[in-house]
């Protein structure tokens, strides 16, 4: 399908439609009784997102506790050792409060949640940012916060562990299959099915059942339009192409979405791990096929059973089997490429952007700067800009104990 017979202009109030679809990805495919929790969530979030009292409100925060917007800076170094012309720019979501893109949809969700009357929040988290966003928005609204993290995650992530226990967090370990952020979605999806009443379930991607993949899709819309406005801003011109890293895919849809309706190539990179081989990387629009899990259709990793196949990444917040089906349908209309990074190119990006920009990035971002150094070095002319999801603190000790200073 060529991405050309859709229509951008009016392409956010048709996707997803009323059902929750990208075209045959998304849904909700749940239990009656979390399907009826779920319906309740969408009736309130169609509320309130037309409310001026919550947009001024989510503006206020936005402006006054997160620090938005954040800037856009021009990597002159990097571009200048590349050599080929192109010059490279990064969106710096590393400067978000909490020090990622997470809290954009968090403090929305968890201002959802004090709407609906909900007195506990409950997420999963895989790299511990999407937890420490969480923890963070709990703690600036009153809610509890019970957040489920694979065991193996937090050995990897032990800052984020810390920063979610001091901010009143409840980390619950989960020692299940290989203990990672699939293990944690499926035991946070059980511990919000026992307690739907009380508490609301904040994914914390653009996955997961209907609404959830529209309802952080459009609070993470901001960091597209900032994006675009800065960048047009500082050069009078678009990018010729926008990189972002791809899991679940919250920070990717955030920019790429403000330039949907332009001519501008979007990229959206996976982890491609240690190989191409099962269980060896998690790069599931790559290699993936149609499936459901978690409770939405997607493009899924599988194994030889059909079930979700074992994934791996040195990013913690990209080894997932699924990604969004907001993705898998951009995918197969051609609207963006998608292409993968391994942990050798992720690493020596985290080394290269600290060394040459003073800017020590998250791991997950890494594989984006790595392929946007990639493409700049096929490129004759223009400019790349990248999606610096987040920094790199929370990486440091790991990266160090496993692969030393480069």
């Amino acid at each position: 399908m060529n991405y050309q017979h859709i229509e951008f202009e009016t392409y956010f109030k048709n996707h997803p439609d009323t059902n929750g679809y990208f075209g045959k990805y998304g849904g909700s495919y749940l239990s009656p009784e979390l399907q009826s929790a779920m319906d309740e969530i969408e009736a309130a979030y169609h509320t309130i997102c037309k409310s001026s009292k919550f947009i001024s409100e989510l503006r206020r925060i936005r402006r006054e506790f997160q620090g938005r917007p954040t800037p856009i800076s021009h990597l002159e170094r990097l571009s200048d050792k590349i050599g080929t012309g192109v010059q490279l720019y990064v969106k710096r979501e590393d400067l978000n409060h909490t020090g990622a893109h997470k809290l954009n949809h968090c403090m929305g969700e968890v201002l959802l949640a004090k709407f609906m009357g909900k007195k506990k929040v409950i997420a999963e988290t895989g790299a511990g940012q999407h937890g420490v966003a969480l923890a963070t928005a709990a703690a600036y609204f009153g809610l509890e916060c019970d957040i489920y993290m694979g065991a193996v995650d937090i050995k990897k992530q032990a800052p984020n562990v810390a920063r979610m226990k001091i901010l009143g967090a409840r980390v619950i370990e989960v020692t299940d299959g290989l203990q990672t952020l699939k293990e944690a979605v499926d035991a946070a999806f059980m511990a919000y099915a026992e307690d739907f009443e009380n508490s609301i379930y904040c994914i914390g991607s653009v996955v997961g059942p209907h609404p959830f993949p529209l309802i952080v899709r459009d609070f993470q819309h901001i960091v597209g339009v900032e994006a675009r406005e800065q960048f047009t801003g500082m050069t009078g011109e678009l990018p010729d192409a926008v990189v972002a890293c791809v899991g679940g895919g919250s920070n990717s849809i955030g920019i790429f979405s403000g330039f949907f309706n332009d001519p501008v190539d979007l990229y959206g990179i996976e982890p491609l791990g240690r190989g191409a081989g099962i269980g060896d990387h998690a790069a599931s629009l790559t290699y993936g096929e149609e499936g459901i899990m978690h409770g939405f259709n997607s493009v899924m990793l599988k194994d030889e059973r059909g079930e979700p196949a074992p994934v791996y990444s040195i990013a913690s917040g990209l080894d997932y089997p699924s990604s969004g089906p907001e993705h898998a349908f951009l995918r197969d209309i051609g609207r963006i490429k998608y292409d993968v990074v391994d942990d050798e190119e992720a690493v020596d990006a985290f080394f290269e952007l600290s060394r040459m920009e003073g800017i020590i990035p998250a791991v997950e971002s890494a594989h984006a700067v790595a392929y946007g150094m990639k493409l700049a070095k096929t490129m004759g002319k223009g400019s790349v800009l990248i999606n610096l999801s987040g920094r790199g603190d929370k990486d440091m000790d790991y990266i160090i104990e496993k692969y030393g200073i480069r």
